[in-house]
């Protein structure tokens, strides 16, 4: 672990410690929060009684289509953009706007639309990524090294060559950055319409218990949840790393 992995690490268990010591004193009251080793017994509590499994099988199947969408749609669309410089002028004021859209409000529509099932939770997670991986795939190929392009030019390569050859190993690191954030996003944006209108998820277990002031199950779905999505961005990084490590070389 590099010394800046460290230091992070070390960080957040100070400050899971310091909560834990707080919620243990009183310092923070019970009903606002409980300890962090209680939000754990809690989801070895729900994973036992196969609870957990229940919510989070519907919220994870919902998150990894709208996220595997949102990253070929999003490398597609921004791959075809920047072959016509005059659509993206239009198109980049829109992108940089893009996330103060309360997207949340269209998901009533989208249920009407839809109907009250899973389709319009992946359409949510796929909106509030897809922009992400799109920004990210232009950011990309706009540093593509144009001694690289006249090189595949010279050897009369073809299209297919040159983006599998030049032009996908050069956006790699950007597109990574793109990829990271559409995780994130497809789960903010599936768990929060789940907390709207859903009949299943792990979003809808969360408001169900805020509403019952159920807060251990609460607080350990919230763990839950920040555990699964912490470890999925660490696993990112370390493939990022080790492409990264392989352009070094």
């Amino acid at each position: 672990m590099s010394r800046a992995g460290a230091a992070r690490l070390s960080i957040i268990l100070g400050g899971v410690v310091l909560l834990e010591i707080l919620c243990r004193v009183d310092i923070i009251n019970r009903l606002t929060m409980i300890p962090p080793s209680e939000m754990l017994v809690s989801i070895w509590d729900m994973a036992r009684s196969g609870k957990l499994a229940r919510e989070a099988l519907s919220s994870f199947r919902n998150v990894a289509i709208a996220f595997v969408l949102a990253v070929v749609f999003g490398t597609v669309f921004g791959v075809l953009l920047h072959r016509y410089p005059r659509a993206r002028r239009v198109l980049d004021p829109l992108f940089g706007s893009y996330y103060a859209v309360p997207f949340f409000a269209l998901y009533p529509l989208l249920v009407v639309i839809f109907g009250l099932n899973s389709i319009p939770l992946i359409v949510l997670g796929m909106m509030f990524s897809v922009v992400a991986v799109i920004v990210s795939t232009l950011n990309g190929i706009d540093r593509v090294p144009r001694v690289l392009l006249k090189v595949s030019r010279t050897f009369r390569m073809g299209s297919l060559s040159t983006a599998t050859m030049v032009v996908i190993p050069s956006i790699l690191p950007h597109l990574f950055t793109g990829v990271k954030l559409a995780l994130a996003y497809s789960f903010v944006g599936v768990l929060a319409g789940e907390f709207i209108l859903a009949s299943s998820g792990i979003g809808h277990a969360i408001a169900f218990a805020y509403d019952a002031f159920d807060n251990k199950t609460m607080y350990g779905l919230i763990a839950f949840i920040l555990i699964i999505v912490t470890l999925m961005n660490v696993g990112l990084q370390s493939v990022e790393s080790h492409l990264l490590k392989g352009r070094t070389r």
